[in-house]
């Protein structure tokens, strides 16, 4: 029998048998009805998670959906979110793997998707104990103060010859050396070169093909074939990048008999020549890919739409501005101090309410279900991919009074938290998976956008008003790009 008729027979059987299974087996979470074979995939849209935020509307907080082939469950409210995430964490807290993340084994080694078992426990324990410890973060002040200066420096010259700035492009340079001078003492990039378009592009390639829909993830007997030929694009761009972070390694391994940096590099370099972690030269590589991609991307995404929605709203700017002069100085610049402290409520007012609003990862990385659970009096199947939903959580009205509006002020009598425990508000994950890096995230975002508004006024080119449209991705950026006169202040 021809190959083709036999494929298609069995497609066939496997929806009949799906279809039997769920009017006749467990109580699955309700969803839309899927067409054949392709299941509700038409149904995501290029935005998926404003898609399925509205299908949670009409079949509730816990819906089931038919990916191709991959059964998924949806969950968009707190209550929801803290079964799923912290009451049964350890049954969620397999991943579902993605073909463009298999690059270059990427799935085996990074700390965001191997599987919660020993070795990533190992890893988890080396962020928490070595490279994000309180004085490991104090040490890198220094070199994190001379990369902000830097950032005003650029800024105070466009100031001074009327020139707009595209705020995408300098939060994405500044939070990049940011974080490089933590991990590797140096700088990666410079404001206006060539090399830095270059280096954005292939970071923004690596978060498209780990966020763009894939036939072959939802029908995975086709990622042999890559179709689309995103696990290709994906080999290239994470290729670029390894041997960028191998290039640094070797240059620090050859040096370190001569100069120690005590940078977080040196603090892996130690791990790996002790024996307490077996920690392997691949490992680090891929351990620091995961910092330089999730720190980067969702650092420059957040600054961009806050001032997108601080400009929106000038008056809301002018109360960030003035408790930076009041608490700052104006003749000071914003550290680390002022942050550390709380002394700028206003401040971290304003970043919550943007993660709110603009979550860095609106579905967080998808979870797996290790084994069949009961979960809300529905049945969640073994395998299923579970996603949790932040931006519809943020908007939802039911919990947030005027939803879709910036309003900072709702944070300043609040005792909601970044830190994965409120479930209203959960942008970095909660439980076992979630984000690592927060401690140095929150450094950054606070100095940036508070470095930015305390030294400078800022108008929109052409007097136009921002606009808000989403691009939906690895991380959550604008359509457009933010472009913004500034006014040197002092």
């Amino acid at each position: 029998m021809d190959p083709i008729i036999v494929l298609l027979i069995s497609i066939i059987v496997v929806i009949f048998a799906w279809f039997y299974v769920r009017r006749r087996g467990p109580k699955l979470p309700p969803g839309p009805y899927p067409f054949p074979i392709i299941g509700n995939i038409l149904q995501l849209g290029r935005n998926p998670h404003q898609s399925l935020a509205d299908l949670s509307k009409t079949h509730g907080p816990l819906m089931s959906l038919k990916l191709g082939s991959i059964y998924t469950v949806v969950v968009s409210s707190p209550e929801l979110a803290k079964l799923f995430l912290q009451e049964h964490d350890q049954v969620f807290s397999g991943r579902t793997i993605s073909a463009a993340a298999e690059a270059h084994e990427h799935d085996k080694y990074s700390m965001a998707l191997m599987p919660a078992g020993e070795r990533w426990k190992k890893a988890r324990r080396l962020c928490r104990e070595h490279m994000f410890s309180a004085r490991q973060l104090e040490a890198g002040a220094g070199l994190r103060r001379e990369k902000l200066q830097k950032l005003l420096d650029y800024v105070r010259e466009c100031s001074v010859n009327g020139r707009a700035v595209n705020l995408g492009e300098v939060a994405f340079v500044t939070s990049l050396n940011l974080l490089t001078v933590t991990l590797f003492s140096v700088d990666f990039t410079e404001f206006d070169s060539d090399a830095t378009q270059q280096l954005k592009e292939t970071i923004e390639g690596v978060t498209k093909v780990l966020g763009a829909p894939n036939v072959a993830d939802f029908f995975p007997f086709l990622k042999r074939w890559d179709p689309q030929g995103i696990k290709r694009r994906s080999e290239l761009h994470f290729g670029k990048l390894l041997a960028i972070l191998r290039g640094i390694i070797n240059e620090r391994l050859e040096s370190r008999s001569v100069q120690r940096k005590n940078d977080l590099l040196d603090t892996l370099l130690d791990v790996m020549e002790g024996s307490e972690y077996d920690l392997s030269f691949k490992e680090i590589q891929h351990v620091l890919l995961d910092l330089f991609l999730g720190g980067s991307d969702s650092t420059q995404s957040t600054v961009e739409w806050a001032m997108t929605e601080l400009l929106a709203k000038p008056e809301k700017m002018s109360k960030a501005k003035n408790e930076l002069r009041s608490v700052v100085g104006e003749n000071n610049q914003v550290e680390e101090s002022d942050v550390s402290s709380s002394r700028l409520p206003y401040l971290g007012a304003v970043i919550k309410e943007t993660l709110r609003l603009h979550p860095p990862g609106p579905l967080l990385i998808p979870r797996r279900a290790d084994r069949e659970v009961e979960i809300g009096g529905y049945m969640i199947p073994q395998n299923a991919q579970i996603f949790v939903n932040v931006w519809a959580i943020g908007r939802d009205s039911s919990i947030w009074p005027n939803a879709t509006s910036f309003e900072p002020e709702r944070f300043l009598d609040s005792k909601i938290e970044l830190k994965g425990q409120d479930f209203e508000l959960i942008p970095f994950g909660s439980g076992r998976r979630m984000c690592p890096g927060l401690a140095l995230a929150d450094r950054m975002l606070h100095l940036m956008l508070g470095s930015l508004l305390h030294n400078f006024d800022w108008k929109m080119e052409g007097g136009v008003r921002p606009d808000t449209q989403e691009e939906f991705g690895l991380a959550l950026h604008k359509a457009l790009p933010l472009k913004a006169i500034p006014l040197y202040c002092f």
